[in-house]
């Protein structure tokens, strides 16, 4: 993209505010429509940040088996990624609401391609976790791209940018299960992050080439206040800590199904390959894309009967999925309704939260997502345990238990809300 281009792209998100910061720097903020190309360099780029910390899961078995990991124990490898993910979103998230997001995004992607080289060569266990925790933590970069799709888009249409960005997110989580077991099948486990690796690094490029500058509006005045703001928000913000609890239980449930997948259906009577089973994570795309549109509905103010249905939806969800054994095409209708439920009520979330405090929307994200986090550790690790000591049966029951423990909560937090 040459300079003239690129001067017409930040021309097109806001009018310069003078000629030296023409191609350089736009002003922010949402003062006019954003463009659709924009909007989709965004959900690309989020699919593929996301995809790194999913690539695992149809790996597990593979992976356990190469480094010497039990199977009740290999939940560890998503769990710790989790908590890599985790501090991301408390130490790096924050940034984007004091420092250019330009230079933060760019610089996560070219750190995450190194932790996914790390990944690859990894001789042993110890190092394989090391290296999935900075996978996790610098995995964060989707949330800050995010944030700043929503700075960029105008209020009238910010939860359908949300949407489709988050639709971005949706894509990456669940084609990285498609695309690793298909990579696993033809190199091994260890290609995978190899090839991620190369990817990142030309998408780093890419961002820093088309990506505007972004003009911070901050009222916080350094690094350690922007962390204590942290607490101030939660506590101050009765819809976040409402949705951060949605959050936390419905990533739980879902992280409940897909962690453990791979393990009966990798053995008789199944015996799956790994592509095979990778082709569940595109049964749940038509579901997950379906619900970008909560974004619209959370425009126009049915965000509580949205959460409402889908969270309805995901508790029904589990009584298909516990069919597995008597027929794969009862799991497929069950995993539709499942993504399909959990990403209308993210999309939902988020539109929600950043309609708060435009000042401190990486920061929202990040306390949100934390909780997110939280939710995707939490029930890898108790599924795949579950999954050892009572079979599918019982990782069925723990996700039904969990989505109606999130229907509950909603449902006790209406009136607060409202």
């Amino acid at each position: 993209m040459d300079a003239n281009m690129r001067t017409g792209l930040t021309q097109t998100i806001g009018s310069p505010r003078s000629a030296e910061t023409s191609s350089a720097s736009a002003p922010l903020g949402g003062s006019s429509i954003l463009p659709r190309t924009i909007v989709l360099l965004f959900a690309a780029a989020c699919a593929l940040s996301v995809a790194n910390i999913y690539f695992a899961h149809p790996l597990l078995d593979e992976m356990a088996r190469d480094l010497a990991i039990t199977p009740a124990t290999i939940g560890i490898v998503v769990t710790l990624t989790q908590v890599g993910y985790g501090a991301g979103l408390i130490f790096l998230v924050p940034l984007g609401d004091l420092i250019d997001r330009r230079r933060l995004i760019v610089g996560q992607a070219l750190l995450s391609s190194a932790a996914l080289v790390v990944v690859g060569v990894a001789p042993n266990s110890t190092t394989l976790l090391i290296g999935m925790v900075a996978v996790g933590v610098l995995a964060v970069a989707v949330q800050v791209l995010v944030a700043f799709a929503a700075n960029l888009a105008h209020p009238s249409e910010r939860g359908e940018v949300v949407g489709v960005v988050q639709s971005g997110v949706v894509v990456g989580i669940l084609l990285a299960r498609f695309a690793a077991g298909a990579l696993a099948d033809l190199g091994g486990w260890r290609l995978v992050y190899f090839t991620s690796a190369g990817i990142t690094a030309v998408m780093a490029a890419l961002l820093f080439r088309i990506l505007p500058r972004s003009p911070q509006e901050s009222a916080a005045g350094s690094y350690p206040e922007l962390l204590r703001s942290l607490v101030m928000l939660f506590r101050e913000e009765p819809i976040l800590r409402v949705r951060a609890g949605l959050g936390l239980l419905v990533f739980a449930a879902i992280n409940i199904f897909w962690a453990p997948l791979v393990l009966p259906l990798s053995v008789p009577p199944f015996s799956l390959s790994h592509t095979q089973i990778g082709l569940f994570g595109l049964v749940g795309l038509a579901g997950a894309l379906g619900a970008s549109r909560a974004g619209r509905l959370a425009d126009r103010g049915f965000h509580e009967r949205t959460t409402g249905f889908a969270l309805g939806l995901m508790l029904v969800s589990w009584s298909l999925i516990a069919f597995m054994g008597v027929s794969l095409w009862i799991l497929v209708v069950g995993i539709v309704m499942l993504d399909f439920a959990v990403q209308a009520v993210h999309v939902t979330n988020q539109s929600l939260i950043f309609a708060r405090r435009p000042e401190a929307r990486s920061r929202f994200v990040g306390v949100y997502m934390l909780f997110y986090s939280v939710g995707c550790g939490s029930g890898a690790i108790a599924s795949t345990a579950t999954y050892a000591a009572f079979g599918w049966l019982g990782v069925c029951t723990l996700g039904a238990v969990v989505s109606l423990m999130a229907v509950l909560f909603w449902v006790g937090t209406l009136r607060g809300t409202r």
